[in-house]
């Protein structure tokens, strides 16, 4: 009877292991074609862009379709700047332009061929102002990983006013922190409106290859005060990016952007200010 109910059970479970590799297509209809608008002004002086696409389907395994033809300009209440079509999708201020802290900004979109019904899309957004750093320094821990890692430090006497900022970081002018995972933002909770004195704003890791410092590199940290609509559509775009927790949690929402009439994305003004450090001589 034992030996009975033993090949009865295993019987069981390899029914479930076939079960579970059956292979199960999920029709997924296509919604219709939405604008994508990711574009930004910021107090440096240069060509400022925004670039269009369209959404596609799922399956479409090309770049997203660019949006050409499009009359885009922005105003700053006073002066407006139009923008022009470089390459496919790609529109540009002239390289003279910079925003001006405390001015509103007005993103405006002609289409030539309309998406989702639509034609004219707007945004808005407001520019800050954020406190140029004393300095940054660097200090490396040996101990923190194989391979080692260096803490970048921020030094600046932060405003009392409510501000969020978003840290990037270049090694001899080629940008490391380039994707949406590598953004550090944050608001001013734990230091509003004192002096940081070697506040933690980024860490290189030595085991990544790009990463890798020297001695005499430059490390430059970029600082951006950013509006509090964009830190929150940044926070929701890393949440869907790093996956929901726990597993089996409900599905994501759309991430609420800035543009009107059903567009993704966002139009976004900010400041920026910069330090950088020499790497100094270490042992690993």
């Amino acid at each position: 009877m034992k030996f009975r109910t033993i090949l009865f059970i295993s019987a069981i479970l390899s029914l479930i292991a076939v079960s579970c590799t059956e292979r199960i297509d999920i029709p997924l209809d296509d919604s219709y074609t939405r604008l994508v608008v990711d574009g930004s002004i910021t107090t440096d002086t240069m060509a400022h862009t925004v670039f269009l696409t369209s959404t596609s389907s799922y399956y479409y395994n090309q770049s997203p379709p660019p949006v050409t033809g499009a009359l885009v300009s922005i105003f700053d209440g006073t002066q407006t700047f139009d923008l022009t079509e470089k390459t496919p999708g790609v529109y540009c201020t002239e390289p003279n332009v910079h925003g001006i802290p405390g001015k509103t900004y007005l993103l405006d979109i002609k289409l030539a061929n309309a998406i989702g019904g639509f034609d004219d899309y707007i945004a808005r957004s407001t520019l800050y102002p954020v406190t140029p750093m004393d300095s940054i320094s660097l200090l490396y821990h040996p101990e923190w990983s194989e391979n080692g890692v260096w803490e970048v430090k921020c030094y600046v006497l932060e405003p009392p006013t409510v501000d969020f900022y978003r840290f990037l970081l270049y090694k001899d002018q080629v940008l490391l922190t380039d994707t949406l995972n590598e953004w550090l933002i944050t608001d001013d909770k734990f230091f509003n409106g004192n002096y940081t004195n070697g506040l933690p704003i980024a860490y290189i890791d030595q085991g990544n290859s790009e990463q890798q410092l020297k001695p005499g590199d430059t490390i430059t940290a970029e600082v951006n005060n950013i509006e509090k609509e964009y830190f929150d559509f940044l926070t929701e775009a890393q949440t869907e990016l790093f996956g929901s927790n726990p597993l089996f949690s409900g599905p994501p929402a759309n991430i609420q952007g800035n543009l009107n009439n059903g567009a993704f994305g966002y139009f976004t003004a900010y400041s920026v200010t910069r330090s950088f450090a020499i790497t100094p001589e270490f042992k690993k």
